[in-house]
């Protein structure tokens, strides 16, 4: 099987080329967030580079969300896209379930977190059983007291990825003092590793009608549903 992973739902920017369980080529960018710029150049680069054609591809994998807004759809919509014109499958993975797997710890407990601002989190809690991610909390958008709260109940050492530093202090008196520090490079998201999660996960069966996880409204349906209480149910999209 013929994998292409692409991952830029928060800064960094990654995409892989797999097959089957053999990283061909990947790349993970930093030092822009120019996503929409780089994502198709990258994805052609790599190609090139591991000799396969869209032709060749048998699945897409995708980070579906949580995180930012624009670089989740740019994802998306590229990997939707690609699906419906090869006619191949599309597999989408947490975001942050993709971040806890790159503690290779079996048993370990993982909590990944994106900072979402004003003191909430993008944030889940995962405990790795045979190299894989498995759900203690689910993904949620939520403050950093109120998830802190719930992962202190376990009484185990956590590993903290992601955006974790920004909230170093309330971690470390919230949490055990037994809480591993971890590399740099565990805080980064790897498309190779979506790829490899996303390889023996059931595909989507309506490609065109997928939607991401944003896990929060955009500003514009908040607004909307603030000016309209009550209408939760309806778009807030005009019909012309």
């Amino acid at each position: 099987m013929k994998i292409l992973a692409i991952e830029s739902s928060n800064r960094p920017l990654s995409v892989a080329v797999l097959e089957d369980q053999t990283v061909l080529a990947a790349v993970t960018v930093t030092v822009h967030q120019k996503h929409a710029e780089y994502l198709l150049p990258e994805i052609e680069r790599l190609m090139g580079m591991a000799g396969i054609t869209p032709a060749d591809l048998d699945r897409v994998v995708v980070a579906a969300g949580p995180g930012s807004y624009t670089g989740i759809r740019l994802a998306v919509t590229t990997a939707k896209t690609l699906a419906a014109t090869l006619d191949i499958d599309l597999v989408a993975v947490s975001s942050l379930a993709t971040l806890a797997t790159n503690v290779p710890v079996e048993g370990a407990l993982v909590a990944p977190m994106f900072d979402a601002r004003n003191q909430n989190v993008f944030a889940g809690l995962y405990r790795i059983k045979q190299g894989r991610p498995e759900v203690a909390i689910a993904d949620a958008h939520t403050s950093v007291a109120n998830f802190l709260s719930e992962v202190k109940e376990y009484g185990e050492p956590i590993w903290f990825l992601g955006d974790a530093s920004h909230f170093e202090d309330s971690i470390q008196t919230t949490v055990s003092a037994a809480t591993p520090r971890v590399s740099p490079w565990l805080n980064l998201p790897q498309a190779a590793t979506i790829g490899l999660l996303g390889a023996t996960m059931t595909p989507e069966t309506d490609v065109d009608h997928f939607v991401p996880n944003y896990l929060r409204l955009t500003q514009a349906e908040a607004d909307w549903r603030a000016k309209n209480p009550g209408r939760d149910a309806e778009s807030y999209v005009e019909k012309i």
